[in-house]
């Protein structure tokens, strides 16, 4: 309840929490345009590898020409403005940047540059939540031991789930479900970058499709962010996937505690203590009323009748029982929430949101019949989609991380729905976010 507050300090100090960031795409540019308003805070760099296209980004975020034109590093803590570049290495060797922010999105890209970030000493916020499911247990370990704070960005989805989860229980609930909405059908996981427009069309007033990156929108409806996101929360909170991963239940969000029960309490879930996203679309394709497509909840147990009293006179969307009931959040924004995750790990030293475990994983899963020598084109792609699986099940099975599954060529055959393992690639096994992958699986083993 004190940030802003601590910010302020660090204000009237002249000595403000001093940020680089890299990655100024859409989630960068959602926190450039308000970090530039808070108080106590000073984006001093943006690393990204077109630098004049952040110029730009800039100026859509409402940033003044002259803020951006600091020529190096040292000019820009010296006067408050702020130095764009490509060069990282530069950046990091500034013992002044505290906390460092990796939106690029690329797994193997992330885990390289979270690494560099740990060992220059600076707290990191793990936009790159693709990076943070293939291997974040480790990088997380490895910042601890580091002494900086490695932390899941507040904003998107994973993080604000957490806080749900934390929130549930440091009251004394029982997590019954955790997790988000989106629109999906069952036809979306064979979306491809060239078809996901028949389905955006439908929702989305679209005027310049080059504004739109499809590959980013189609990795969202073909079910495989909301895997990456749900494993996310899982590795964080120690909640159980599905045994089958995600399934997807049509939901508004007045049912959420219904809906999100265990089965033998007449719900859908497989267990209790588990992630779920539900669906804003009817298996008809319908619109489901009050749905919850942008938003996060929780679902927990009332375990006395008077906990259960307590539900219903207090109106908690408690299912028909009064035995459980619904927190949700109906939106969220992005990156332009991200200050508090940056705040809270420079001021407070406390992450937003941490793997803790290696709990559960996600799948490259055959869109289609895939053919040995195609090569693989990963997230949001034309050949996988994710699917959130249980971590010991993935391991034993030896199936291969969707993280690894861009830019690598079959070797066999794979069916549609087939999920892929590591003998139906061939991956270089010196490929630094092989063995990062590799490392992390022998130090984390799932229970």
């Amino acid at each position: 309840m004190n940030l802003s507050t601590m910010l302020a300090a660090r204000a009237e100090a002249s000595t403000p929490v001093r940020v680089a960031l890299i990655g100024a795409g859409k989630f960068g540019s959602m926190y450039l345009t308000q970090a530039r308003l808070t108080r106590g805070v000073h984006v001093a760099a943006i690393v990204d590898l077109d630098p004049g296209r952040v110029k730009g980004t800039l100026a859509t975020c409402g940033w003044p020409e002259e803020q951006a034109q600091a020529p190096t590093l040292d000019a820009a803590l010296e006067t408050g403005k702020t130095h764009v570049t490509d060069d990282l290495g530069a950046v990091l060797r500034d013992d002044r940047i505290e906390v460092v922010i990796e939106a690029t999105g690329d797994p193997a890209v992330g885990i390289r540059h979270c690494t560099a970030i740990i060992d220059a000493g600076k707290h990191v916020i793990m936009v790159n939540v693709e990076a943070d499911v293939l291997a974040g247990p480790l990088l997380a370990r490895r910042a601890a031991r580091a002494g900086v704070v490695y932390s899941l960005a507040w904003g998107d989805q994973p993080a604000l789930i957490c806080e749900h989860v934390d929130w549930a229980r440091a009251c004394g609930f029982s997590v019954v479900c955790a997790g988000k909405g989106t629109r999906y059908l069952p036809t979306y996981h064979q979306l491809t970058p060239d078809t996901v427009w028949d389905v955006l069309t439908q929702y989305l007033d679209i005027t310049d499709r080059g504004l739109i990156n499809p590959k980013m929108f189609n990795s969202f409806l073909d079910g495989t962010k909301s895997g990456i996101e749900m494993t996310a929360v899982c590795n964080a909170t120690g909640l159980a996937p599905q045994p089958d991963g995600l399934a997807f239940p049509p939901a508004s969000r007045f049912e959420l505690s219904r809906v999100c029960r265990p089965k033998d309490a007449g719900g859908t879930l497989a267990l209790s203590g588990t992630t779920e996203v539900v669906s804003s679309l009817t298996r008809a394709g319908a619109d489901v009323p009050h749905h919850l497509a942008m938003g996060t909840f929780v679902v927990i147990e009332g375990e006395t009748d008077y906990a259960r009293q307590c539900f219903r006179e207090y109106h908690m969307l408690e299912d028909e029982t009064g035995r459980f009931a619904a927190l949700y959040r109906p939106t969220h924004m992005i990156g332009m929430e991200l200050g508090l995750s940056v705040a809270s790990a420079v001021l407070r030293r406390e992450p937003t949101g941490a793997p803790r475990g290696f709990v559960a994983d996600v799948v490259a899963t055959a869109k289609r019949d895939l053919k040995a020598g195609e090569m693989l084109d990963g997230e949001g792609g034309a050949c996988v989609w994710g699917k959130q699986q249980p971590a010991a099940a993935s391991l034993a099975a030896g199936r291969l991380p969707l993280g690894l599954a861009a830019n690598v060529r079959l070797v066999r055959d794979v069916a549609e729905g087939a999920m892929l393992t590591w003998d139906d690639v061939a991956l270089d096994p010196d490929d630094e976010a092989v063995k990062v992958r590799r490392e992390m699986e022998a130090a984390f083993p799932p229970a």
